[in-house]
């Protein structure tokens, strides 16, 4: 095996789990809304549903660089050289 680049790998790691919070944003955001709809109607609930769509692939981004970062550096510490 051979060594990975620490830092290409964690951009690779956050660019995926990115876009993974994009789906996970406009499924939590969609999902809330039909459930408020069916049970109590609009409220801030479903504000904070909407505030997902921005912000959940900027926190699963941020957390996929990290844990790319550790992942390739424990990677690299059992290759053989």
């Amino acid at each position: 095996m051979k060594k990975i680049k620490i830092i290409q790998h964690a951009k690779l790691q956050a660019k995926i789990t990115g876009f993974a919070g994009i789906i996970a944003g406009l499924i939590y955001s969609v999902g809330g809304t039909f459930y408020d709809l069916q049970t109590v109607g609009l409220n801030k609930g479903t504000l904070l549903a909407y505030i997902a769509i921005p912000v959940m692939p900027i926190y699963f981004a941020v957390f996929g660089f990290i844990t790319g970062i550790v992942g390739a550096y424990i990677h690299n510490l059992f290759t053989k050289k």
